[in-house]
């Protein structure tokens, strides 16, 4: 009899709330295997769903903040080869309303670190283990585009996130002959624990659609900045 084809498989990192966790639902209903990270040690949201999609999650520790959780994670996956990476995680600063003069260097620091350079840490350090015609991506925000920035606010999260994008440009410039799909994904704004309960989009309302412009992206090589309409966003 013919060996059974195995279902393509996402590397989720950041899957234990939120956005992430949307995701990691939305691909197993999709008949994905999804290997999602979760920080620390205890039980998450995304372990209820290992329950209820029994063999189809894989959970794995990570604290993407900290150099040596990454190194560990690189080599107890080494072995293994993915159609999709992609990297959920992030936040904001304790008081997203200070402007940019108002912002302790603390805070600063803290959210660089968070939002920009450790997504492309694990970027640099995973992107072996996705296949030659796989996808890599990370969650960026539509706040993070210079160009539509006409009212400031959350000023931090918005130089965090360009600073993301500019990263990820140059990571795709030195990669430029890659067949793989790069995209910086703007989800909208959600009703999450980040996008606050203002926000005029439901999870619901994002994250298929977010999950269908992922999957139309392989096969296309390059980088796009791209919203859950699957919008071109301008730099």
């Amino acid at each position: 009899m013919p060996t059974p084809l195995l279902p393509p498989t996402i590397l989720l990192i950041g899957a234990s709330r939120g956005l992430g966790l949307a995701m990691a639902g939305e691909f197993l209903r999709r008949g994905w295997h999804v290997v999602g990270t979760v920080r620390g040690t205890a039980r998450t949201r995304l372990h209820e769903l290992a329950d209820a999609y029994p063999g189809r999650i894989e959970i794995e520790t990570l604290d993407i903040c900290f150099a040596d959780q990454l190194a560990a994670l690189r080599q107890r996956l080494d072995h293994r080869r993915f159609d999709m990476l992609f990297v959920s995680a992030g936040t904001t600063n304790p008081d997203p309303t200070q402007t940019i003069d108002e912002v302790s260097t603390r805070d600063f620091v803290d959210l660089m670190i968070t939002n920009a350079l450790s997504p492309m840490r694990v970027v640099e350090r995973l992107e072996a283990l996705v296949i030659p015609t796989g996808l890599i991506g990370i969650m960026s925000s539509g706040q993070g585009s210079i160009a539509n920035n006409e009212k400031g606010m959350r000023e931090l999260y918005r130089g965090s996130k360009a600073a993301l994008n500019m990263f990820m440009r140059s990571f795709a410039a030195r990669h430029a002959g890659s067949a793989r799909a790069m995209v910086l994904m703007a989800p909208g704004w959600v009703r999450t624990e980040l996008g606050g309960a203002e926000a005029p989009l439901a999870i619901e309302d994002s994250v298929p659609r977010l999950v269908d412009v992922l999957l139309a992206q392989p096969g296309t090589p390059g980088l796009r900045y791209l919203d859950y309409l699957g919008r071109t966003v301008p730099w």
